[in-house]
């Protein structure tokens, strides 16, 4: 067993694990991305997918970035304040900065077929691993849950019982992996739609993880994060309502 914090030391030199298993998520994600398209009947030119993946990284740096700060926004601005701002991130903001900054590029070089698809799978499993290295930073990373009773509660470093909400998301995202891998080997669905569901999936859990957390930050009761969901719904309000007549 170890403690949460799990700060490793290698050469008496402290290793901070969430920052390891970030880089470790981008790299395990891209080779998973290579070895799909590799394996799939892919329409759009190499060229053309390098001018999405930039769009994806810009936007999703930004939106990642603009999020974070907005999930705590800083009222004095100093030279402090703008180093922090630089230093705070979230996926959320990423996943919707990225979804821009790809259509962004689309719509820039006439790329008109759908693209998410492919990148669907990839993006599950780097949030995965990105998770484990929240669950194992504990209080560290603002991305534990309230005091609670719960049997599942757990001390993360402060001596309280939390919500693991990183572990609990960690067993949300296997689910959804699995469903979605289902779902992308049928003929169910058309082109697009696979990336859709997923930013309808964990955006969704996302909106009700939410309520775990101590957020000290809300507008009109909901969290800078959940204002984000509630964007993403009616981003892809089409596919929600086409599903729901689909359903019924």
């Amino acid at each position: 067993m170890f403690d949460i914090p799990f700060e490793p030391t290698i050469g008496g030199i402290t290793i901070n694990i969430h920052l390891v298993l970030e880089y470790v998520a981008f790299f395990v994600a891209f080779q998973y991305y290579v070895f799909l398209r590799k394996r799939s009947d892919d329409v759009i030119s190499s060229n053309n997918r390098l001018s999405i993946i930039l769009g994806a990284i810009i936007g999703a740096l930004l939106g990642s970035r603009i999020m974070g700060f907005l999930e705590n926004p800083l009222i004095e601005m100093s030279m402090d304040n703008l180093l922090q701002l630089l230093n705070k991130k979230t996926i959320m903001g990423g996943l919707f900065g990225g979804l821009l900054g790809v259509e962004t590029a689309k719509w820039f070089i006439g790329e008109k077929e759908s693209s998410g698809d492919l990148f669907t799978l990839p993006i599950v499993l780097g949030i995965f691993i990105g998770r484990i290295g929240c669950f194992l930073s504990g209080i560290h990373e603002f991305t534990y849950g309230k005091a609670t009773s719960f049997f599942m509660g757990m001390d993360l470093g402060d001596g309280i019982d939390r919500h693991p909400t990183s572990l609990y998301e960690l067993f949300f995202l296997i689910g959804l992996f699995f469903f979605l891998k289902r779902l992308r080997g049928g003929t169910q669905l058309q082109k697009g739609e696979l990336f859709q569901l997923f930013m309808l999936f964990y955006f969704g859990f996302r909106f009700l993880i939410e309520f775990l957390k101590p957020i000290v930050f809300f507008i009109f009761g909901l969290s800078s994060i959940q204002w984000l969901c509630i964007l993403c719904f009616i981003y892809y309000h089409k596919t929600i309502l086409k599903f729901l007549k689909n359903a019924y």
